[in-house]
């Protein structure tokens, strides 16, 4: 499995027609605030499910990285209505009506993915080709990264799991702060990692 919705068939990487799922790095915040690695776990489910499985698979066109995206089949049950059933990846409406149904029904439910917020994968994927300004606090003394995500305004201290690889885009409205209280006064949450 190359991820939620990329697979390798028979040698040949096959991109899902008509479905998004998180991307492997994504992370999504529970109910409870928590974030997880929704993308990594949804991974890990399509491979429990299919890896090893004989997949049949029907070619709708080549993407521009020159992939096949296809409409796949395990014992006659379309992999991609499967996972956007089951609330695993979301209906790529850009590209296909196909599952749109099936999402409103997971959506309906709080099934999968939809138990959690999630910033959609295209938006997410787009956020991590924007170039990232210089990444050094403007002061020394301000070093507390305050991040804009799918997840809210959070910031993230240095000892943080995901710092280091926290840009901040103050021309997006990331900024630097000084102390947690500033950012606690200015709105932002902690980070939970």
């Amino acid at each position: 499995m190359v991820d939620g919705d990329t697979l390798d068939v028979s040698g040949q990487r096959v991109r899902l027609h008509g479905i998004d799922a998180p991307e492997t790095e994504q992370t999504c915040e529970d109910a409870q605030g928590r974030v997880w690695p929704c993308g990594a776990f949804v991974r890990e489910e399509v491979a429990r499910r299919y890896q090893g499985q004989r997949a049949t698979c029907r070619e709708v066109e080549q993407d521009r990285y020159g992939r096949s995206v296809a409409k796949c089949f395990v014992d006659g049950r379309d992999i991609g209505e499967a996972l956007v059933s089951d609330g695993w990846a979301r209906a790529y409406r850009e590209y296909s009506m196909d599952y749109d149904l099936a999402e409103k029904t997971a959506q309906v439910l709080g099934l999968g993915l939809w138990a959690s917020s999630m910033q959609e994968p295209s938006a997410y994927r787009a956020d991590q080709r924007v170039p990232t300004p210089d990444t050094a606090a403007p002061d020394a003394n301000c070093i507390i990264k305050g991040n804009i995500s799918g997840s809210g305004r959070i910031y993230h201290m240095p000892h943080n799991r995901d710092y280091a690889n926290t840009r901040i885009n103050e021309a997006s409205g990331e900024r630097w702060f000084c102390s947690e209280a500033e950012a606690r006064a200015a709105g932002w949450r902690a980070a939970r990692n």
